[in-house]
């Protein structure tokens, strides 16, 4: 007897922690439905069934009974984004890129202060980035190339210290470069093509150390291309065209040895490169790398 009461007492306590685990906030749950509901739902490529555990809706990452992913990659998601997101206070990982979401970023993101990646790319997003996004200081990774965005850069992105993805190409984002990405110290990707910035750059780049691309292509860049850049030891891709710079005299010498892409308006300076490392023309595009 003893015994059967204590394995229905372990059943118990089993099942009790099972539901506990199981079970999310309600204003977490709720934040995933207002998701569902703004960004019609019913029209997903993969659809979620609201009366069955989260923990099996499609792109949906639970743990600790929280959620800390939210991945609908090119999901057919139209509408807006809804600012209860920011009731996901565990989320690391916001992904609802290529899909065909509208309106402006919610300031509210900016509440997602564990988010470590946040990718928006190739959406219909307009307005600007707002200022108080500098605050996502665990921020790894911000790509929202291909939108509408139009606005300056925040003066204070320098604040981001642990980002290593900075992608906001194919917008509309005018003003200057903010001196402050030079405080970027982890940087690896700094894409910043066709959008309509302006002005000398004034960043340091030798703090850059790990920088890999530096794409700043089609702007209205002006004055001397920066020192530093010369020096950087891992770059690979550099795409510096289709600006007003008037001298190049600081890339003559890149010291990395990994260059496959290099791109200026200095025709002799192309050529000097590829044929120092080899490099095929045209020009790479580097765009579309999470479609591929």
């Amino acid at each position: 007897m003893k015994r059967k009461l204590l394995y229905a007492t372990f059943l118990f306590f089993l099942l009790f922690q099972t539901l506990a685990i199981a079970q999310i906030p309600e204003n977490e749950k709720s934040a995933l439905v207002d998701l569902y509901n703004a960004t019609n739902g019913n029209s997903w490529s993969i659809k979620w069934n609201l009366k069955s555990d989260v923990r099996q809706w499609y792109g949906v990452d639970v743990i600790e009974g929280h959620v800390v992913g939210l991945s609908l990659y090119k999901n057919n998601l139209t509408g807006k984004i809804p600012t209860s997101l920011k009731n996901l206070k565990k989320l690391e990982v916001l992904d609802l890129a290529f899909n065909a979401l509208e309106g402006e970023l919610p300031t509210t993101l900016a509440e997602l202060t564990e988010l470590k990646v946040l990718k928006l790319e190739m959406n219909g997003l307009k307005g600007g980035l707002p200022e108080n996004f500098t605050a996502m200081l665990n921020l790894e990774e911000l790509i929202l190339f291909d939108n509408k965005l139009g606005g300056t850069i925040p003066k204070d992105v320098g604040k981001m210290r642990n980002l290593k993805i900075f992608d906001l190409s194919n917008n509309y984002l005018q003003g200057n470069l903010p001196e402050s990405i030079g405080e970027l110290s982890n940087l690896t990707n700094l894409v910043l093509s066709g959008n309509k910035l302006e002005g000398e750059i004034n960043i340091g780049f030798d703090n850059m150390q790990n920088l890999s691309e530096l794409l700043l292509s089609f702007n209205n860049f002006q004055g001397t291309v920066p020192k530093g850049i010369d020096s950087l030891p891992y770059l690979e891709l550099v795409q510096l065209q289709g600006n007003d710079f008037t001298s190049f005299e600081n890339l003559q010498n890149i010291q990395s040895k990994n260059l496959i892409v290099f791109d200026t308006d200095d025709l002799k300076l192309n050529l000097k490169y590829r044929e120092l490392f080899d490099i095929d023309a045209p020009v790479a595009n580097t765009k579309f790398e999470d479609e591929n």
